[in-house]
């Protein structure tokens, strides 16, 4: 487990690492990704480290979200190729989640772009028993408050 120490977006928000700031705030950073998926690709982090999404402070995932909102009018407003945006927050290993402080990526998108979503194979419209089920699964888990 990373320590908030070890975690190179808490030492990026400290000034400790180079970073190309495009909006600070007292919540959230919003900064230049190194490797962009498209020019212009922005992370949005919270000040404070939270490890996964369900760690985040409330306020600071809001915060999170007008902050992606006003980096996509900035992008459509900018004069970089955008045609569209796409907004992404891997939360876990398994969902390519490699920075452990919860970040959200906006990135502008454009006709052949290069990007793209692949679906599982078994990707289908699925039963409402199915669906039920995985929604009572989900009801049960639902944290208080």
């Amino acid at each position: 487990m990373q320590a908030p120490g070890n975690c190179v977006f808490c030492r990026l928000i400290a000034g400790e690492i180079e970073v190309s700031v495009v909006h600070e705030d007292p919540r959230t950073v919003a900064f230049m990704d190194i490797q962009p998926l498209t020019p212009g690709h922005v992370l949005v982090a919270p000040r404070g480290h939270a490890r996964f999404l369900a760690d985040l402070d409330p306020d600071d995932g809001a915060q999170m979200i007008r902050v992606a909102q006003l980096a996509t009018a900035a992008l459509r407003h900018s004069g970089l190729r955008c045609e569209g945006v796409n907004l992404f927050l891997a939360d876990g290993e398994a969902a390519g989640q490699d920075v452990f402080h919860v970040h959200m990526h906006v990135f502008p998108r454009f006709n052949g772009d290069g990007f793209g979503l692949r679906l599982p194979p078994d990707y289908r419209v699925r039963s409402r028993n199915e669906l039920d089920v995985a929604a009572s699964a989900l009801r049960e888990a639902w944290p208080v408050g």
